[in-house]
């Protein structure tokens, strides 16, 4: 960005102001806006003109190779303007080098601005996924937990129900003992005796 003698003027009096407070104030914060005005335009321009310009390369890469000469110098300005080379220039200019030795050594310092970038945004994810990692995350609230009867903590460690245990199967009759006789029916039912007379009769006879 160029100044002219007028803005030059001006940035010298500010500058001067800056340094030495105590000096002349006239007329100066009324040239610093004006001043200031005067780039905020020739930022403007100057996005607007890069926009051409690039609008412009892409259409004389389309058009290659019959527009070798333009696109190549089209290209150079561009990346005077702080453009970065992308897939599409780096093939575009493959396709030349063969048979133009400017496209050669473009191709080269294209390939170098294409490494640095690539280099640069690496080197800005690692800072990002450094940062985030470095700051923790804050812990989890923990469950409250409650007492209940039993000396249990919570309602989910009741203990699980035993289960009944089997009531053992009753075993087989006993069988009678081969040695022990079969009593008689004598024996269970035993024949009633007579009565003993009464003592009289017992006398008389």
């Amino acid at each position: 960005m160029a100044f002219s003698a007028d803005e030059l003027r001006v940035l010298r009096r500010a500058l001067a102001v800056a340094l030495n407070p105590a000096q002349p104030r006239e007329n100066v914060i009324q040239d610093c806006l004006r001043l200031a005005e005067s780039v905020d335009e020739a930022v403007s321009e100057a996005g607007r003109l890069r926009a051409f310009l690039l609008a412009d390369l892409v259409r004389y890469r389309a058009a290659l190779p019959g527009s070798a000469g333009g696109y190549l110098e089209l290209l150079q300005d561009a990346l005077a303007a702080d453009y970065d080379p992308g897939p599409e220039d780096l093939a575009a200019l493959r396709g030349l080098q063969q048979r133009m030795p400017a496209a050669a050594a473009l191709l080269e310092r294209c390939q170098d601005l294409a490494e640095k970038s690539v280099r640069a945004r690496l080197a800005r994810r690692t800072a990002a996924s450094a940062t985030e990692v470095a700051a923790p995350a804050p812990p989890a609230p923990r469950a409250r937990l409650t007492a209940l009867p039993g000396g249990l903590s919570a309602a989910g460690d009741k203990p699980e129900p035993r289960p009944a245990a089997p009531k053992p199967s009753p075993g087989p009759a006993p069988a009678p003992r081969p040695d022990r006789p079969i009593p008689t029916p004598g024996e269970v039912f035993p024949p009633r005796r007579k009565p003993a007379p009464p003592p009289e009769e017992r006398a008389a006879g």
